[in-house]
């Protein structure tokens, strides 16, 4: 297969993964649904290929789960007296 094909099938791989999450978080009707898990996702995605692509890849990888982290700390909400 062609790479463009590669990229193209991963990224569709990733949006899937990240509709499929937030679908299941709306049908729950929790925090983060739908569109805000697959922009992480694709992001994650596209910040994994950067970081195989440069020369300064371990840190750039390092800073995504980082910055998944904070993103997956944003989701908490305090509902009344519980969190």
């Amino acid at each position: 297969m062609l790479p463009e094909y590669e990229h193209i099938i991963q990224i569709l791989t990733s949006l899937a993964a990240g509709a499929i999450l937030g679908l299941e978080r709306e049908y729950h009707s929790k925090p983060a649904g739908l569109r805000i898990l697959i922009l992480i996702s694709v992001s994650s995605y596209f910040f994994s290929i950067l970081s195989t692509t440069m020369q300064s890849g371990d840190r750039i990888a390092s800073n995504i789960i980082t910055g998944i982290g904070f993103i997956g700390a944003g989701v908490v909400f305090k509902e009344g007296a519980t969190v």
